[in-house]
């Protein structure tokens, strides 16, 4: 399948210190262009450095650099690894892997935290493999899974708030699939959207003065950064809005329930496909992205939220 080149994004001054000329005399030097710092982020790069030290030691030099939630910096991190030769670059989340993919065409490429790679990539009807150089591991959550257990801890609701920044492509096929699976329990759906941090806080207060019952937010990272303002507006306003995140980082600090994947263990699938590739010699072109299995999720709780609430947890959930 033909590769889908992405328009060049305006080259910014890099903000985010300066990369390392070179990096140590290492056999296998590897790129990590991560969006922005937040739990699942951290965890998700974590999981694949440790697992590349783990494997090669001292022979893999890992250079991780964090774009600060800025697409046009995640492209001049994108090219700066190009310009080094690196062996292999990870991207974590969907602006940094449209990014490094645009950058080149020859370098492997895996992406991590990206939920779904045909809107990712700007492939139609994808199959699984992308035929060119670039594969990695998703944390879609199967949000037909979703549904049903929002259906379950929150059974009286009838209409929710689906809270997601316009701007990720990632957000937006989330909230089109939960779109039409919440249509068909009967239950209506208005969305709340919005383009950045700026205008979070008030797209957040003109759902909690709407008649929602329950915000749902999926794997979103402009939300899992402003966790805290939504958690503000959601628990402590004058109405109080419960919130089902799709992502446990997000949970932790704004959500009520969760239906989540550990993002440490999938960087730790991400750096075991990096292995195959630089240890193996394995064919990035013919390797299928990587899914967690729905035996994998956890359903989790944020106790101080149920508490503060009055939100009764059902059997079957753990504590955060």
């Amino acid at each position: 399948m033909k590769k889908t080149k992405f328009l060049s994004l305006l080259t910014l001054p890099l903000l985010v210190g300066g990369l390392s000329s070179c990096g140590p005399n290492a056999k296998y030097k590897v790129g990590v262009c991560q969006l922005v710092q937040h739990a699942a982020l951290d965890a998700a790069t974590n999981g694949f450095k440790d697992t590349l030290e783990a494997e090669f030691g001292s022979d893999v030099y890992v250079d991780v650099q964090n774009a600060a939630g800025d697409s046009a910096t995640c492209t001049t991190i994108a090219n700066n690894f190009v310009s080094r030769n690196y062996s292999l670059i990870m991207a974590n989340a969907t602006p940094a892997l449209q990014a490094v993919s645009n950058a080149t065409n020859n370098i492997p490429v895996l992406g991590t935290s990206v939920t779904d790679y045909g809107s990712a990539l700007g492939i139609p009807d994808f199959s699984g493999t992308t035929g060119f150089n670039v594969s990695g591991t998703s944390d879609l959550v199967a949000i037909d899974e979703q549904v049903s257990l929002f259906k379950t801890v929150f059974p009286s609701a009838d209409k929710v708030g689906l809270l997601y920044c316009s701007g990720e492509a990632n957000s937006v096929y989330q909230i089109q699939e939960a779109e039409r699976l919440f249509a068909a329990s009967s239950i209506t759906t208005v969305r709340y959207s919005f383009t950045d941090s700026n205008d979070i806080a008030s797209v957040v207060d003109r759902g909690v003065a709407s008649d929602i019952d329950a915000f749902y937010i999926p794997t979103d990272n402009v939300a899992a950064n402003n966790a805290q303002i939504i958690d503000s507006k959601c628990r402590t306003g004058t109405r109080k809005v419960p919130v089902f995140a799709a992502e446990e980082g997000l949970c932790s600090v704004c959500g009520a329930f969760t239906l989540a994947i550990d993002y440490y263990r999938l960087g730790q699938k991400t750096g075991q496909m990096a292995i195959e590739i630089l240890k193996n010699g394995a064919d990035i072109k013919t390797m299928p992205v990587v899914h967690f299995a729905s035996e994998d999720y956890s359903r989790k709780y944020n106790e101080t939220i149920c508490n503060d609430l009055g939100l009764n947890v059902p059997e079957g959930f753990t504590k955060i």
